[in-house]
């Protein structure tokens, strides 16, 4: 009996499983595996397959985009992130099904919704842009800096940043230390690189932090970025580093998929989230499986880095940080980085009066209230309560179905994220799903049933623009 070639026997294993990769596909993953297979073709041939698929792949995650949303360029007049060098963008930019309003929909229960289909789009998963392979993905802005800095490339061969600029954050970000706030942003309105850190924070940092900072900044090894075949890269890469996700600290909504969901098909979209107060943060990774700062430190190598898996991460060069002499300080590098000011607020998270517009303490005083927003996100904690939550959004739409090759399951429990500066860290929710705060506002109030008038969610918004 002649054998199989493994790629042929992975298309046909998926198409069984009812997974279909595209004719010729580079990546034939079926659903059902744990590992990720090892290339059986040559480098040249995959990546001749993965470019003239491109223009495709990207087409449709462009096409899937614009029917759910609004991405046109709409600030919020004079409202800024806080280096002032990006708007905040404002307004409602998920699209209602045709005939509805969100009156309306508020005003029909879960079951009603998901009968008749009227979720709108940008309330589901968002996929990945190339959900089959998934991985890493950098926006321009991160690529060009680091190209230009350290000659190194994070572009890939098969796939490109999906959302415009305008709605993603501020680059690069500034960095504010709780070691030293009379400096404000010590970043200087550059973006920390192995080639600038020393010259930048000498003097500033303690010979502990700045090594851990080295460390942050140092390119490892990463599933599409190494010197193997099986790269997403056209060069032979050093890797990438954990501030090439968490840009000076904060986030330039880099995202790959979730390390700790399988099968493929099943895994969400993961934007990186901001390193901004991490010192208040317990519960760390996608499903929030680590429990410390150096947990996640050390983890990530495995999680991040190689998609969850050991085995490829041994193949490729993964890196052992050690814990005392390397995670210890990268992880105290990590903890003194601060929130942005928010002058409008007392020590104990509330609006000052003298300081707030009514707009604003109106906006406070339904977070608190009616729209329950503090169960979760508590003043007196940062915004935050270190604890997991299932929002049970698949009570409004149908499980199972396929878009763009994710297949839509329930959310699960949820780490409830930070709201301080929550202006500077767009696109919301865990996978980017959201893009505005009034998106957001939106959400909550169909999910939660919170029956908010129109006044109401734009003070809503009014106040988080001053957290």
């Amino acid at each position: 009996m002649a054998r199989i070639p493994g790629f042929v026997a992975l298309a046909v294993a998926g198409a069984l499983l009812g997974f279909a990769p595209p004719a010729g596909s580079a990546d034939p993953l079926p659903p059902s595996l744990t590992y990720r297979p090892l290339p059986t073709q040559p480098f040249s041939d995959v990546k001749a397959m993965d470019e003239a698929q491109k223009p495709q792949v990207m087409q449709r995650q462009a096409d899937l985009l614009e029917e759910r949303y609004d991405l046109s360029d709409r600030p919020i007049p004079e409202v800024f992130m806080s280096g002032g060098m990006r708007a905040v963008q404002g307004g409602v930019r998920v699209k209602l099904p045709e005939g509805v309003t969100w009156e309306e929909l508020s005003s029909l229960s879960p079951s009603e919704i998901r009968e008749r289909g009227l979720l709108p789009g940008g309330f589901l998963p968002l996929p990945h842009v190339k959900q089959a392979t998934g991985g890493q993905v950098f926006p321009d802005d991160q690529i060009e800096a680091i190209l230009e800095q350290e000659s190194r490339d994070l572009r890939r061969f098969d796939v490109e940043f999906d959302l415009p600029k305008h709605l993603t954050p501020e680059f690069p970000p500034p960095i504010f230390l709780t070691t030293r706030p009379e400096l404000g942003d010590v970043s200087q309105g550059q973006l920390l690189t192995i080639k600038n850190h020393y010259e930048l924070l000498n003097g500033i940092l303690t010979p502990v932090q700045m090594e851990g900072l080295r460390l942050l900044l140092t390119p490892f090894p990463q599933e599409e970025f190494n010197m193997t075949e099986d790269r997403k890269v056209e060069e032979q890469s050093l890797g990438v580093t954990c501030l090439d996700c968490h840009a000076n600290f904060n986030t330039n909504a880099a995202f790959h998929l979730t390390p700790d969901v399988r099968p493929q098909a099943h895994r969400f979209r993961l934007d990186s989230t901001s390193l901004r107060g991490l010192f208040n943060q317990q519960i760390h990774g996608s499903k929030r499986s680590l429990r410390s700062v150096e947990d996640f430190t050390e983890f990530e190598q495995r999680t991040a880095y190689f998609n969850g898996d050991h085995v490829s991460a041994t193949r490729k060069g993964v890196h052992l940080p050690d814990r005392p002499n390397q995670v210890a300080m990268m992880a105290q590098m990590q903890n003194i980085i601060d929130f942005p000011p928010a002058p409008k607020l007392d020590p104990f998270g509330r609006l000052d009066p003298e300081l707030a517009s009514e707009q604003e303490l109106e906006g406070e005083r339904i977070f608190l209230g009616k729209g329950r927003c503090a169960v979760c996100h508590v003043p007196e904690t940062a915004f935050m309560n270190n604890n997991m939550h299932d929002l049970k959004l698949e009570r409004f739409y149908q499980v199972g179905t396929t878009v763009n090759d994710l297949v839509t399951q329930p959310d699960g429990a949820i780490k409830t994220f930070t709201l301080r500066g929550i202006k500077d860290t767009p696109p919301y929710l865990h996978d980017g799903r959201l893009l505005t705060l009034a998106d957001t506002v939106e959400f909550f109030n169909l999910v939660l049933g919170l029956d908010l008038e129109q006044s109401e969610k734009e003070a809503l918004v009014a106040y988080m623009l001053a957290l």
